[in-house]
Order: C-alpha cells, then structure tokens, then sequence
C-alpha cells in the first residue's frame, strides 16, 4: 500500500511516499480504509521533530473512512462501519491501524471529506467555546487567524452560543470570510495594530477571552487586550513559540489568567470523546456549522499541502485524498 513517511526530521524534503505492507489490526486495534485525511499543524511538529517520535514514521493523525478488519477483543465497531479519528498517527496512508479507542462513528449523513475536515479542528473548536473558556451571550472574545481552519469554526460556535467576536486577519479576502462566519469586528492585522484596535472597540474595557493559535507575534499584545482577570487561551504557535515570560505580569495586567490547552486533555475519556465528536457532527448535520475545505490534494503531494499550510496563506481546511 502507499504511504507517506519520514525517516529523519526537518523541512517538506523529508517526506516521501513509499510502498509498505498493508498493517494488520491486534488486539483491540481496527484497520480502516482510509478515504479522507486532515492536515494539520501538528503533523508539520511531527515532522520537524518538535514532537519526537520513532522513526521511519508515517505521518498524520486525522482521517476517516471505513472498518475492514478488527483485532481481537474489538466490541464498538465492524467490517463496514464509518469512522473517523484525529488522536492516533499514521493516517497518511491507504489502510491504517487504529486503536478502537481513538475511534468515533460518522454518522450516515456526513461524509467521509467532511468528517475528516472537521474532527480535529471541530473538538479544538468546542473544547476552547465550551470547556476552556465557556462562552456565554455577555463575553467578547478576540479570536487571531480568523479565517484559519479553528477560526472559522470557533467563530461559528462562539456566535452560536452569543458571544460578540472580534476578529484578526491578514487580507480583505480572509475579513470576508471571518465576516461569513459571524464575526463581529474583523482587524486587518496587516494594516494596523490589533492590540489599539481592540482597545477602540470594547471601550477600553479588554476582551474576556483571547484565543490565540499565533503564539510569538501575538502573544504579549494579546495579553494587554483583556479586561481585568481575563484568559488568555494559547492553543497553538504558527509564528513560533512564546519565549519565557516572569509571571508577574499576568499580575500586573489585572490578574489574568493563561491556559495552554491540548485537544488530548479534553478527551481523555471515552465519554468526552463522544460527546465532543457527536456534537460537532450534530452541527454540521443541521448545518450550524459550516465547513470550508480550501483544497484536497493527492497522498503523493503531502509535502506541498504541508507548505500551503505553514504558509499560513490557505483559509478553511486542507485534505489529502488517497
């Protein structure tokens, strides 16, 4: 079968198609067909090695698609059931081994493209409205990378729940969409800075929340934007990692609060697992959350979907299609 692996860390060089055995499924795994596959972010740290892991490895860890064999001691699933997951690596291939207990069903209705568009990004999204930083119809929240893959699906939920949203972006192209999703305010953050801009719009005041996947650029302005004892939720680091800061100043601010999050940690359980996966497919069933998929490319053009994505030019969600 075709895979995508590296057998050493760094740039989109290293990422090479190869022909491997088809895995078989032990005990309590499940071998998926694989018909859809998410790219994310986290497959790029995968790749640079910033998350370490054996090697050769292959790559990815979101995917959908249907059961073709179970392990032994498989209970939840069979031959022919419709499945996604987004916790388990080697979804950059034709046929993959997944524990059961990565696994969720896809409902008829939702397809296998979307399912895999918006497992990942979806529970990040619901986690961070729901969990992290409960949303509610009084909260404003700043949201950076608004027209990112997260951004417009947490921009959909935070509206959902009445939420006023302010938006960051780069291009009147990205506003637009921000603005389709139910953004409030949108910040050209190439044409001014966010952090008066803010400022100007809550009347001084500050956000409640700041959900931030930018990390180094944003990071200290971010903070200055919330209000007294407001929370800053630091769920990513496309420009690059925060560099130590003393503590004192979430003090200094009007005793914030700072949280770095992991989509893991918020579904730990089997139950929260469910819960979170069945309410974004819920959504995306009855159409309260609208799904973008900016582009779909070919198992053998990995590499170029990874660039587009840490090109940080790309809106909505890229797959790859085996």
């Amino acid at each position: 079968m075709k895979a995508v692996q590296i057998t050493k860390t760094g740039g989109p060089e290293t990422v090479c198609l190869v022909d491997i055995d088809r895995p078989m499924p032990a005990a309590g795994q499940v071998l998926v067909e694989v018909k859809a596959i998410g790219v994310n972010f986290i497959d790029i740290y995968y790749r640079e090695g910033v998350y370490p892991a054996p090697l050769p490895l292959t790559l990815g860890q979101e995917a959908a698609g249907m059961v073709v064999e179970v392990g032994a001691n498989v209970g939840r699933f069979h031959v022919g059931d419709r499945v996604a997951w987004c916790t388990s690596l080697g979804a950059y291939a034709e046929f993959a081994v997944v524990p059961e207990a990565a696994l969720v069903a896809v409902p008829a209705t939702v397809t296998f493209e979307q399912a895999a568009a918006s497992l990942l990004q979806g529970m990040t999204a619901q986690y961070l409205t729901t969990s992290t930083f409960a949303l509610k119809a009084s909260d404003t929240a700043l949201l950076h990378a608004g027209a990112g893959g997260v951004g417009l699906l947490l921009t959909q939920m935070a509206v959902e729940a009445g939420a006023h949203v302010i938006s960051t972006v780069s291009t009147p192209e990205k506003a637009k969409l921000a603005r389709e999703a139910g953004a409030h305010d949108v910040i050209l953050y190439s044409q001014k800075d966010f952090e008066p801009a803010v400022k100007k719009i809550t009347g001084g005041r500050g956000v409640d929340v700041v959900y931030d996947s930018v990390g180094r650029e944003t990071f200290e302005r971010s903070l200055r934007c919330l209000r007294h004892r407001g929370m800053l939720v630091l769920f990513g680091a496309s420009s690059g990692s925060v560099p130590p800061f003393d503590l004192i100043q979430l003090s200094r601010g009007g005793s914030l609060f700072l949280t770095r999050p992991s989509l893991a940690h918020y579904v730990e359980s089997r139950e929260e697992l469910e819960a979170r996966s069945a309410d974004v497919f819920q959504r995306v069933e009855r159409g309260t959350l609208k799904l973008r998929i900016h582009q779909s490319f070919p198992l053998a053009e990995a590499a170029k979907a990874q660039e587009a994505l840490q090109s940080r030019a790309t809106t909505g969600k890229l797959l790859l299609v085996p």
